[in-house]
């Protein structure tokens, strides 16, 4: 394994490690006695400059990461980072930040544009299935075997439709194998793989799938011709019926034909005469398509259309006529904008574990994996003359100390694999492939979990994106409660922040606070005016709606709000000297109760969102001091001058 010895070192916990940490990534910095390495603080620094409009100084950032590993302490210090919560949240944003350290990206991406290739290409295919419903290895034996005669009288010159007609187990068998058109991701991947390996007029050898097993035939190729939007008009032929229905069929579908070719609207037809019911409400409109959707006569019509606006001549289907109209069509839209596509699309099928199954592989050979094929060979024979695997199977083998399989210093024995068994579930049919699946289930396990236990000694990079997640996370909840939840719910101390600073907050133009009152009538508008007077201002729009409207009947609208001059015509009439506003119909009368502050805020809440702000930055200064105070903090000048700037 590449730096194997370094590795055993650091899981040995060899004292060797704190020479080799000092001289390879020196500490920076130390705050309440705990070690902050270089590497950390150059990888944030470095993240922050990217990310910032306004660059700061190196020494500008030392103090904002000094202020920042203080309130880390603190929430340390208030045990923040040993809650079940906390530990949870943590190990969650671990389990999804790993992800992409246990596979190898190269294959994803490589299987990624293969896919996009694939997509650019239609294959026409026609396949011989055979072995669909086999289970036992002995009925999958006997399937290969019926598939490989098959395939040697094809190699003979025995028709291939013929012959897919006779012996194939799947619905194409009535089409004589035929497919259709077929593009990356229309398949499973060994059918897949195999098919675009093939040149028109080629057959394949066996191709074993989750299926059974496949003989292939390639009758063409040719480029995607893109995404197509066509629209139809549908007589439905129900199978079964006499010559006279289906004259009289072809008779109506000619007739529309007709109609269309005199000039009449297609989408008018299509909602009129289609019996495609889910289309013909949308004037025949089908979804946007690409090949191989359809069946072949209804494609081979329908792809031949060249213009925008062309119709075909009735086409016979095994469903009915048609008459398609070719609305739009697009190319193929470029890789990028298509990779979660394809990203998803693989993770669907076998290749969503071969990037898995690539780094598993490679680990393997990097910590030295070795099975012990002869216990290996013993659990599968066990099983075998067991019958099954259940509890009794785990009974006879859970004392067993034989060593199973190993790797990096640590071994899984046959106990072990017991334990990982009776987490599943019995099993009768093919007990001994079974246990011998399970074995190399387990091995990849273990040593993905092992890989997973120690990312951040293997890799700088993950170990610091999690030391982010972690302090960030500390960081949020002890600002919150230190400073941003404290300030919005301190409301004596907002309004003693706000008397101190009023000033601050003075106004370039006069401020209207209060209400805009519409009312049904004049007498209502008295009536509002005197009860006004009984309420405090927090009560006023309850207590009116309640007292003067009905669910039949509004009699009063009544707005609240601090306004200037522009911010409604009302208040721009009726306070500060605007236009005449035209009135409401329903409500002519408008009164407004209020007071106007032509300077500056009579209260915090006037201003509160600023207030709120400026009160929240106090408070963090006035913590940030208290931190410096209550913790030891050490900067390494020496070191601090050897980081890497942006």
């Amino acid at each position: 394994m590449k730096n194997k010895w370094l590795l055993a070192a650091l899981l040995a916990g060899n004292s060797w490690f704190g020479g080799w940490a000092t001289d390879v990534d020196p500490v920076i910095m130390r705050v309440n006695n705990k070690d902050i390495h270089k590497s950390e603080f150059e990888y944030i620094y470095n993240k922050n400059s990217q990310q910032q409009i306004d660059h700061k100084s190196l020494d500008e950032y030392v103090t904002l990461f000094k202020n920042y590993k203080l309130k880390v302490a603190e929430a340390e210090a208030m045990g923040i980072d040993t809650t079940s919560a906390f530990k949870n949240e943590l190990a969650g944003y671990r389990e999804e930040l790993a992800k992409p350290y246990l596979t190898d990206a190269s294959v994803d991406d490589r299987l990624a544009h293969e896919a996009y290739d694939r997509m650019k290409e239609d294959v026409e295919v026609s396949h011989i299935l055979i072995g669909l419903n086999a289970r036992t290895p002995e009925d999958r034996a006997e399937a290969k075997k019926k598939a490989e005669s098959v395939l040697a009288e094809i190699k003979a010159g025995e028709d291939f439709g013929m012959l897919a007609e006779k012996f194939s187990e799947d619905g194409s068998r009535q089409n004589k194998g035929y497919l259709g058109f077929i593009r990356g991701g229309r398949t499973v991947y060994p059918f897949e793989k195999a098919a675009f390996a093939l040149q028109a007029g080629e057959v394949s050898d066996i191709v074993e799938t989750q299926f059974g097993y496949h003989i292939i035939k390639v009758h063409s190729r040719r480029p995607n011709p893109g995404e197509f939007l066509f629209s139809h008009i549908m007589i439905l032929v129900p199978r079964g019926v006499s010559d006279e229905v289906k004259a009289q069929k072809e008779s109506e579908i000619r007739a529309i034909y007709e109609e269309l070719k005199s000039g009449a609207d297609f989408a008018t037809m299509a909602k009129e005469r289609s019996e495609d019911k889910a289309s013909a409400v949308r004037g025949g409109e089908l979804p946007w398509v690409s090949s191989g959707q359809f069946v072949k006569e209804f494609e081979d019509a329908a792809f031949a259309l060249k213009n925008k606006g062309d119709i075909t001549e009735p086409v016979l289907s095994p469903y009915g006529w048609h008459i398609i109209k070719l609305m739009d069509r697009r190319d193929i839209k470029p890789f990028e904008q298509m990779r979660s596509e394809i990203t998803r699309m693989m993770a669907r099928d076998e290749r969503g574990s071969m990037a898995r199954n690539a780094m598993v592989a490679k680990l393997k050979n990097d910590y030295g994996f070795s099975l012990e094929e002869s216990q290996r060979a013993m659990l599968m024979k066990l099983a075998g003359d067991l019958g099954k695997v259940d509890s009794s199977y785990i009974a006879a083998i859970h004392n067993d100390q034989s060593v199973l399989f190993s790797f990096e210093n640590h071994s899984y024995t046959v106990a072990d694999f017991a334990s990982f068994l009776s987490k599943g579930r019995d099993v009768t049919v093919n007990a001994p492939d079974y246990v011998s699946t399970m074995i190399g289930y387990m091995a990849d396990m273990e040593i993905l979990d092992f890989e997973k236990a120690h990312l951040e000694d293997k890799y700088p990079d993950f170990r610091n994106l999690m030391n982010e997640y972690r302090d960030g996370m500390l960081l949020f909840e002890i600002s919150n409660r230190e400073v941003w939840e404290k300030a919005s719910k301190d409301t004596e101390g907002l309004q003693k922040f706000f008397k101190k600073n009023r000033k601050k907050y003075k106004w370039d133009k006069p401020h209207y606070k209060g209400f805009l009152i519409q009312c049904f009538d004049a007498a209502t508008a008295d009536d509002i005016k005197n009860r006004i007077k009984e309420l405090d201002d927090d009560s006023v729009i309850v207590v009116l709606n309640r007292e003067f409207n009905t669910d039949s009947l509004t009699r009063v609208k009544v707005e609240r709000g601090l306004f200037v001059e522009g911010d409604n015509e009302k208040i721009d009439e009726l306070v500060f000297k605007g236009a005449p506003v035209k009135a409401d119909e329903k409500l002519p009368i408008a009164f407004v109760s209020g007071k106007l502050l032509k300077k500056m805020p009579e209260a915090y809440t006037d201003v509160r969102g600023q207030v709120t702000a400026d009160y929240q930055t106090y408070l963090e200064k006035v913590w940030v001091k208290k931190l410096n105070k209550k913790y030891p903090v050490e900067i390494y000048e020496d070191v601090l001058k050897t980081v890497n700037r942006p």
